[in-house]
């Protein structure tokens, strides 16, 4: 093991831990509160979002037949690998940036645009990290991965904890994935987005000071799925490493 991976092993076992870690007093409390305000949505509402964005979703993450992307020789070393992941989360990081200073400075309509839009970046960043990390984001387990990913960087703690276990044992759950895709549960998927977004999100959408927020805020959301991502793929790639839930 080289000391790149030893240092990697330890950052790998702090963001493990995090992970785990019960919701705290404060997590619980505004998980709850956002859950009553989820309760005095409409049903037919959530429906909707629920639809849109599973639509949104599947035409990013399922619609990309033969995409292709930069690709590392099976043997590359985990520093070169990760070295190339940075780069692409720092260009990612600065296209958000740029979307969101852009869609903010519109005010309300364009700051809706937004929405769509930062979705779309962050998929396809995950798609180039999959692939830099020697996965084939062709195979549609390994794009169900992506959207796991996801939701583990952009969910309640409570949530979050789920979702680990999962990742953690993936190679045993992958194998009994059903093949249609539609069986995901995309409510819970849209409602954790929203509500882990919608603070960092709301500002952007007042004028004068939205161009600002919406650039700062897109920055650090890559950021944090960047980061996510990284752990995520490290768990695969270094196996022993791994600290199992109790």
């Amino acid at each position: 093991m080289t000391r790149y991976e030893e240092e990697v092993g330890l950052m790998l076992q702090f963001w493990q831990y995090k992970m785990k870690r019960k919701p705290s007093l404060t997590n619980r409390l505004s998980k709850s509160i956002q859950n009553k305000i989820n309760g005095f949505i409409p049903d037919k509402v959530h429906r909707a979002i629920t639809v849109s964005i599973e639509k949104m979703v599947k035409a990013v993450l399922f619609g990309a037949k033969h995409t292709t992307f930069m690709k590392m020789n099976e043997t590359s070393s985990l520093f070169l690998r990760e070295a190339n992941v940075k780069q692409k989360i720092a260009f990612y990081q600065k296209t958000a940036s740029v979307e969101g200073a852009v869609t903010g400075a519109g005010g309300i309509l364009m700051g809706l645009a937004d929405f769509p839009l930062l979705l779309g970046i962050k998929v396809k960043l995950l798609f180039e990290v999959a692939a830099l990390y020697g996965y084939d984001v062709k195979d549609y387990r390994e794009r169900l991965y992506i959207l796991h990913v996801f939701q583990l960087a952009f969910s309640s703690q409570q949530r979050r904890n789920e979702v680990y276990r999962i990742i953690e044992d993936w190679e045993s759950y992958s194998r009994s994935l059903p093949e249609d895709v539609d069986h995901f549960d995309w409510r819970t998927f849209q409602q954790e987005y929203r509500d882990y977004i919608d603070l960092a999100k709301m500002a952007q959408l007042v004028p004068v000071i939205g161009a600002a927020v919406g650039a700062v805020a897109n920055y650090q959301l890559v950021a944090l799925l960047g980061d996510t991502a990284m752990n995520c793929y490290r768990m695969r790639k270094m196996p022993p490493l791994i600290i199992k839930t109790p």
